[in-house]
């Protein structure tokens, strides 16, 4: 039987909410070099670009992070094959109904393989041989998930209750049932096992048995999906389905809507040095770590300190007797916890969103696709920002209602419009923009321009702009 092409599909609209301080909704913790230079999206993407296995991938994002993850891709060099824009996030089963029914518009025969962004695969050899095995199968019409061989008792993920091989495939393994998440008792039961594995979220399918599947129980996420993608509209590099339909859709995860349900599941079992890196905890196990069995990065000075996670992003840290401690410091927050309770952190998230706080949305520097902008002090009536603009990139053509804004070119070159007229300003020069003028700030030149902006009036929030122009096509 020929090889049918496999299309990855990198999901990649989660926010990462146990990583905080350091993974925010607007920059999660996929997009964060979290264990080497590059960041969990670049190593997956990576892991996926072999043109003798895979097609180019198929991406599912969100708005938020578009410019983001294409310029993370670009600077790995991997074209995709689409940046589909998730109108909201409806959990992973509407997800894979979209890439599913793009997939088939081209190819009849695609076979998908659903992989998270933000997942970390040490052995990526073993990845590969296990692969082989779930493309026999999956060629036959099977699902197939990844069984991760559980080191520990873990009470974190859910498992799954692997039977007897499959005709003709020893690798694979029919699926009993999938278990939630269990105590710890019940997690040493299935490891002492030898029969239960992890459920590493990772799938591979035939596009056109997933949404047969799929229709059997949630026809309606089928049906939703198809007159999204029917919709579709173009957006520079990226690919938006249709608002309306999307929305309509029932949320489910493909656990649920499919693979608990199907006849046609199994597993392979797989030991590929996994981590779903979903908590500090998580993160500090698959570390690198010294003689005292600390994980260490940033500016940290520790005297007694053993088997903690110690990172800075900004102020020093200095722990002294500390056991299985998390501390995690950033500009705008620190976090202090035991490791025991990494899977806590989430709450304190929760109860910043509660309180109206802004501290678990972004960081103070805050990317765009022009460059980035950084607040460094604020207060009643003023906010004073640090601008970096890309070379060759501009800011649209906006004006704000309440707030006028001053600015100081400290680096490079800027050419500013305000009003009617246009003046290039070079490093120690300033300009004001008046309250309500339409103005832009553009680099005409070769390094990054960077810029001090003092803002000052009744309203300072990001949401007072109004666009007239936008290379980026933001409305």
């Amino acid at each position: 039987m020929p090889h049918r092409k496999i299309h990855p599909v990198i999901l990649s609209g989660g926010v990462g909410s146990r990583l905080w301080p350091l993974s925010r909704a607007l920059y999660p913790k996929q997009l964060l070099a979290l264990t080497g230079e590059r960041t969990l999206l670049q190593q997956t993407a990576r892991r996926l670009a072999a043109p003798d296995r895979f097609e180019p991938p198929v991406i599912i994002g969100n708005d938020e992070h578009r410019f983001i993850i294409a310029e993370q891709l670009e600077a790995m060099d991997i074209a995709p094959a689409a940046i589909v824009l998730e109108p909201e996030g409806r959990n992973t089963a509407p997800a894979a109904a979209l890439a599913a029914i793009m997939l088939l518009k081209d190819d009849p025969e695609a076979m998908m393989l659903i992989a998270p962004s933000d997942h970390l695969v040490a052995n990526e050899a073993a990845f590969g041989r296990a692969l082989a095995q779930a493309r026999a199968a999956a060629q036959g019409g099977k699902l197939v998930t990844f069984g991760i061989k559980p080191s520990r008792p873990a009470t974190g993920y859910g498992y799954i209750d692997a039977g007897e091989p499959i005709e003709g495939n020893s690798g694979c393994l029919k699926v009993n049932r999938f278990v939630e998440k269990p105590d710890r008792e019940t997690a040493a039961e299935y490891v002492k096992s030898g029969h239960f594995f992890w459920n590493s979220g990772i799938f591979l399918f035939p596009a056109a048995v997933y949404l047969d599947e799929l229709e059997k129980s949630e026809p309606a996420i089928v049906a939703r999906c198809r007159e999204a993608i029917d919709s579709t509209r173009p957006d520079l590099a990226f690919t938006r389905p249709g608002e309306a339909a999307f929305l309509q859709s029932p949320a489910n995860s493909i656990d649920y809507a499919v693979m608990e349900k199907t006849v046609n599941a199994v597993v392979v079992p797989i030991d590929m040095g996994w981590s779903d890196v979903g908590s500090w905890a998580a993160l500090w196990e698959v570390s690198e770590r010294n003689a005292a069995g600390n994980s260490i990065k940033g500016d940290v000075l520790s005297v007694g300190t053993r088997d903690s996670l110690l990172r800075s992003e900004g102020p020093t840290i200095a722990a002294v007797g500390l056991r299985d401690m998390i501390v995690v410091a950033t500009k705008d927050a620190v976090l202090v916890a035991e490791k025991s309770h990494a899977e806590d952190v989430k709450k304190l998230v929760d109860q910043l969103a509660d309180k109206g706080r802004e501290e678990h949305l972004s960081h103070l520097i805050v990317y765009r696709p022009w460059g980035s902008f950084e607040t460094i002090d604020h207060g009643e009536r003023f906010k004073v920002k640090r601008i970096v603009v890309k070379p060759g990139e501009q800011l649209s053509l906006q004006k704000h209602h309440h707030r006028a804004e001053h600015w100081v070119v400290v680096q490079g070159t800027a050419l500013v419009t305000c009003g009617e007229e246009t003046v290039l300003l070079e490093e120690n020069q300033s300009t004001f923009i008046p309250l309500g003028t339409r103005h832009r700030l553009e680099n005409p030149g070769k390094i990054p321009l960077h810029l001090i902006e003092v803002q000052s009036g009744s309203y300072l929030g990001e949401d007072d702009i109004v666009r007239f122009d936008d290379t980026y096509g933001r409305d």
